[in-house]
């Protein structure tokens, strides 16, 4: 099945080392996370918001958008998952009422492609009938359980509006029985990563369809040290960010997902080496020698990614290539 848009010239790959999490239904934690240097702030209508305060939650998450100043972050809404009464509701109020200031809408518990169509044919009428661009809002899908998981290539798949695939830990540990309370944190008595394969799956389902992927929540929130870990193992494997609970897990989250500057010097050096070798004043090479490391093609593919996030960063380098003379 194919989608209902075709392909936006929306910039997909968005900053979001650092994806805040707000209860939509709170005012005072709408206003202060404006201020917050997080990538990515998503206002929750699912499950930050009781049954009874969604419907105001809508119309005051309307309000945050349109009159805050949301100045260099990602603007996301999480909706409620296709099998509640709510979702539909709350895509056409958020989407009707300020579209316009809207990057993304996150759809949880994701459990197949239809999903994603449903939703991508929803926003393309809401679009088209408010004379906004059509395909511009992205598409976020959280992955939180069994189903989701096997599906995930499809899914990735399923529109050119997606742009992030997120893990749902809590969710997902209770679908698959998982002997543990503390989320995101290793069940006693397994002698390996637990999550290894979960993450490394969503991780290839991003980025066969170029798309982020981003870890879920650590929900231990005045365990700083619990957090840098957890999130260190999905930075190691190369997820683009990690949702965080509290401002005191941003600071920690935007180090652990972006480059050192040691690395970052490092890959713009490979880079301005690898085209001076490779030019005719280099001798065009195909590889060539960078101090005691041999760079070659797949050195600048390598290079060009953690420059990438250092740029995104904010880095600024500190050392420039050389060109060997005589």
């Amino acid at each position: 099945m194919t989608s209902p848009t075709s392909p936006s010239p929306v910039n997909r790959l968005r900053p979001r080392r650092t994806c805040l999490a707000v209860p939509g239904s709170n005012p005072r934690f709408l206003e202060k996370a404006q201020g917050l240097p997080a990538d990515q702030v998503f206002l929750d209508l699912e499950d930050a918001c009781a049954p009874l305060a969604k419907e105001g939650a809508r119309h005051t998450i309307v309000e945050a958008l349109n009159s805050g100043d949301w100045s260099g972050k990602t603007r996301v809404v999480r909706v409620n998952d296709w099998t509640t009464q709510w979702t539909y509701r709350d895509v056409v109020t958020v989407v009707e009422g300020a579209g316009d200031r809207l990057d993304c809408l996150m759809l949880p518990k994701v459990q197949d492609a239809g999903q994603i169509h449903a939703l991508d044919l929803l926003l393309t009428q809401i679009e088209r009938t408010m004379g906004l661009e059509v395909g511009r809002i992205g598409i976020e899908a959280q992955i939180e359980n069994a189903r989701g998981l096997i599906a995930v290539d499809e899914i990735a798949a399923a529109s050119p509006r997606m742009e992030t695939i997120v893990f749902g830990p809590a969710d997902f540990m209770a679908s698959i029985n998982m002997k543990s309370l503390v989320v995101g944190e290793q069940p006693p008595g397994y002698p390996a990563d637990a999550y290894h394969y979960i993450l490394m799956r969503l991780l290839m389902a991003a980025r066969a369809h170029d798309l982020q992927a981003i870890d879920g929540p650590y929900l231990q929130i005045r365990n700083p040290d619990g957090f840098a870990e957890v999130a260190g193992r999905s930075a190691a494997l190369g997820f683009d960010g990690k949702w965080v609970l509290h401002p005191g897990q941003i600071e920690a989250g935007n180090a652990i997902f972006s480059p050192s500057q040691e690395d970052y010097d490092h890959a713009e050096l490979i880079l301005d080496a690898y085209d001076w070798y490779t030019s005719a004043a280099g001798g065009t090479k195909g590889s060539a020698m960078l101090g005691e490391e041999m760079i070659d093609e797949a050195s600048r593919k390598m290079a060009l990614v953690i420059s990438g996030k250092g740029r995104a960063a904010g880095l600024r380098r500190t050392s420039v290539f050389e060109p060997p003379t005589g």
